[in-house]
């Protein structure tokens, strides 16, 4: 197994079903709460320990995750409101050094709770309409629909808890 890709990369072929969509959306619906489970019990030390070799630390992973995706919901209004917008990329790997990621992760879990509780609300809403086929455009990775953007985040939550719950079972550590 890679361990910087537990569960392998976000690929997804064809249409994307209506039941594949609503599997993603309530993934993301509840990834916030299943993170904050996961790491509930952790200590301090626990919570600045890498993944891998050369990685993040779990601290550094949830504030990563807020992080990105509070890109992705902004992301997602600007293909909701500009006509394919091209979208200015990050450079996560020189966020996760900035001082902020040292606080606590329960400021992160909040904001991961409250921006997936209107992400999530925003995307069931168009579930009817064609809004969701609205496409970015990514320097680097092209044309991106919402819809696909959808999978893609439902990927990074379980990408991100897979590093935790990995080093955790690997560790022996208690996070339930």
């Amino acid at each position: 197994m890679d361990e910087r890709y537990p569960i392998g990369l976000f690929e997804y072929e064809g249409q994307i079903s209506e039941e594949v969509l609503h599997r993603w959306i309530s993934e993301i619906e509840e990834y916030p709460a299943k993170l904050e489970k996961k790491i509930a019990l952790l200590t301090e030390e626990q919570l600045d320990t890498p993944y891998r070799q050369d990685g993040w630390t779990i601290r550094q992973v949830v504030h990563h995750v807020a992080d990105s995706h509070m890109n992705a919901y902004i992301r997602t209004k600007l293909a909701l409101t500009e006509q394919k917008p091209s979208i200015k990329p990050y450079k996560e790997e020189l966020w996760a050094l900035l001082p902020d990621y040292s606080m606590p992760v329960y400021v992160s879990i909040q904001l991961l709770s409250n921006i997936h509780a209107r992400w999530v609300h925003l995307f069931r809403a168009l579930l009817q309409t064609n809004e969701l086929e609205k496409e970015f455009q990514h320097p680097e990775n092209g044309n991106q629909s919402v819809r696909l953007l959808i999978g893609n985040y439902a990927w990074h939550g379980r990408h991100h808890l897979a590093h935790i719950t990995n080093l955790c079972e690997n560790k022996g550590w208690k996070t339930e």
